[in-house]
């Protein structure tokens, strides 16, 4: 577990079109459809702008914890100043502290495996804007590594 200040960057891509809740495994359901929709009508190739190979998938909008509604999107980091294409939404995550934790193992259940840990821990989260990034690092679905960074009432360096 480490603690940074991240963000300050926009993101282009889909967003869920209504809130999600854990409860009942649904929020694993809603966000498994928006996954597929993102991979099977290639998305991540019609974003225009992009900085990086990079895919993040957001939750935010939090309406209290993790037992409580929230909005999730699936995007890519792009210039600012990239127009959103018809169909998608962009969305800035503000600059903020951040604890990033990382998720090892086959995907998806270590990234599954680890918000599970999250959800019984005592990290002080602020539940603003929540983010994993799949990298490089995620494509091998047999050993993925996934940073988790989640909204964190720590200073970096504390």
């Amino acid at each position: 577990m480490e603690h940074l200040t991240a963000g300050g960057f926009s993101l282009i891509g889909l967003q869920l079109d209504r809130k999600t809740y854990n409860e009942g495994g649904q929020s694993g359901r809603d966000c498994g459809f928006l996954w597929q929709k993102f991979e099977k009508e290639n998305f991540y190739a019609r974003i225009p702008g992009k900085l990086s190979d990079e895919v993040f998938a957001v939750y935010f909008d939090y309406e209290g914890d993790h037992t409580q509604p929230y909005s999730y999107f699936i995007g890519c980091r792009v210039d600012n100043a990239a127009d959103v294409p018809e169909g998608m939404t962009s969305l800035h995550i503000p600059e903020d502290n951040y604890t990033r934790l990382t998720a090892h193992g086959r995907m998806p259940d270590c990234v599954a495996g680890k918000w599970n840990e999250i959800w019984e821990s005592q990290i002080g989260r602020r539940y603003t804007y929540d983010f994993e990034v799949y990298g490089e690092t995620s494509k091998d679905w047999t050993n993925a590594t996934v940073d988790i960074l989640l909204s964190s009432s720590r200073v970096s360096g504390n």
